[in-house]
């Protein structure tokens, strides 16, 4: 099976399992923001905000170093996984602690205390899961990962319905995914022991060091990517309020449905980029390059769509109580336009080895963020917090092409070109939206006739691109 072939098989596994997740994510995200109050919401973006951040403490990027390492070198699976078990066990009792005391600092009420720290717990067994996740990964396991995925979100799904027509509260919905994740590490572990690699557990005290020292710039980079994205929630619900936070997190919430079909892609390929930066520097860049392509253009054309029909959208997931997360909708989506380049260059730049560009770079970021929520949100709320993501995301993007070019790992010319005609086609798709004034309903296929059509009549696809299909059809 050649490598293409290999990409588009785990792809196929965890694009499935996503699609299940995005099902199952849109439906308990629809049933919670109408079953709960405005505040009661922004009470639970906090608590998944703060343990965000907070649970790069209980991994320190050991996770992301392992999969880069054994997916070059599969025997040295068994000692590093059986070391970073147990590490993490130790790391994760202090990241308890710590919560805890940041908490009081905080001067959080009783409820947010107990659902932030239900919400950690969970955050615990996820790290865990999200170490086997990545030998899975490591190994090229897809189909492993999407079978975990569907079994976590089915679960997640189920439980919440339990909790809310249970009348379980806030609490109930906290132990739905709390328990859902239990059960999935269970079976993620068994797969693990059975199929992929036996840890040999011991807690190698040079060895545990020597990896976790390796490992910091992945952390670093980890816990300034989660600030990056969740310090506005957070910063939200004590400069503003509650009820803001409540609408900033429903826009997020539908945000985060459209990142997980890149972590889907970014799984995939980063333990590739990982090899071939180690074995074939040219088709590194390929790679690269045909990346940022296909994501641009699925994500553009999307992003087009959701401003004009924002407050359709948000009318039709959270009823008229959330219209005013129109605004933000129309402003964030833009976000993951630019997730869906910067991605890319996130895994070019880990897989040669520059994560400690990456960290200074989201550490610029970081900084940056933070100062202008703190001058934004006052203002203008929720709508300064979405204006200060999007501009966070195009500085990194910036920076990111710069450390490239500087490192010689420049993209083709043609990379521009198709990029154009992404965006002369996403400009001529809004202008006909705009015109026909259809119903969202309508605009939909009408929108993917009239983009794909202008894109055939700019000759976006190439020879590498139809070679690319044939590799995944099998027809090569």
């Amino acid at each position: 099976m050649s490598q293409v072939q290999t990409i588009f098989k785990n792809m196929s596994w965890i694009l499935v399992s996503q699609i299940i997740a995005c099902i199952c994510g849109f439906i308990w995200t629809v049933l919670i923001a109408r079953y709960m109050s405005v505040s009661e919401y922004g009470i639970l973006g906090f608590a998944i905000s703060l343990t965000g951040i907070i649970s790069f403490t209980m991994d320190w990027g050991i996770s992301t170093h392992i999969v880069r390492h054994i997916s070059t070198d599969h025997s040295s699976a068994p000692k590093y996984v059986g070391n970073a078990i147990p590490l993490k066990g130790i790391f994760s009792i202090g990241t308890i602690f710590l919560t805890l005391v940041i908490l009081i600092l905080m001067k959080s009420d009783e409820v947010t205390i107990c659902v932030t720290l239900l919400f950690l717990i969970q955050r615990i067994v996820l790290s865990l899961n999200e170490l086997i996740i990545g030998c899975f990964q490591a190994f090229e396991e897809g189909k492993y990962q999407g079978i975990r995925n569907t079994i976590l979100n089915l679960l997640q799904l189920i439980f919440i319905l339990i909790a809310i027509f249970s009348d379980l509260g806030i609490y109930g919905i906290t132990f739905a995914y709390l328990l859902a994740n239990v059960i999935t590490c269970i079976y993620s572990y068994y797969v693990l022991v059975k199929h992929i690699t036996k840890p040999k557990y011991e807690i190698n005290k040079n060895f545990c060091k020597k990896i976790t020292k390796v490992s910091i710039p992945f952390a670093v980079t980890g816990l300034l990517f989660s600030i990056y994205y969740s310090i506005d929630m957070i910063m939200l619900t004590h400069l503003v309020g509650n009820y803001e936070t409540g609408v900033y997190n429903a826009t997020y919430k539908l945000i985060s449905v459209l990142t997980l079909f890149y972590s889907v892609y970014g799984s995939v390929i980063f333990p590739v980029m990982s090899r071939l930066y180690k074995n074939n520097e040219k088709l590194l860049i390929v790679s690269f390059e045909k990346s940022i392509k296909y994501l641009t253009l699925i994500m553009v054309p999307i992003a087009v769509g959701t401003v004009l029909y924002s407050l359709d959208i948000i009318r039709l997931i959270y009823g008229h109580k959330y219209d005013a997360a129109s605004a933000p909708l129309s402003i964030l989506i833009w976000t993951v336009c630019l997730l869906f380049i910067n991605g890319p260059c996130n895994s070019l730049l880990n897989a040669s080895h520059k994560e400690v560009s990456v960290t200074k770079i989201y550490l610029i970021a970081a900084a940056f963020n933070f100062t202008l929520n703190l001058i934004m949100i006052p203002y203008l709320t929720y709508t300064g917090a979405a204006i200060t993501t999007v501009l966070s995301d195009l500085l990194i993007l910036i920076i990111q092409f710069y450390v490239i070019y500087k490192s010689g790992q420049k993209p083709n010319k043609k990379l521009y070109y198709d990029i154009g005609k992404i965006i002369i086609g996403s400009t001529i798709l809004a202008i006909a939206l705009h015109l026909l004034n259809l119903n969202m309903w309508l605009a939909l296929p009408v929108g993917i006739i009239i983009y794909f059509a202008t894109l055939y009549l700019l000759k976006l696809f190439d020879k590498d691109d139809k070679y690319v299909i044939k590799e995944i059809l099998g027809k090569n």
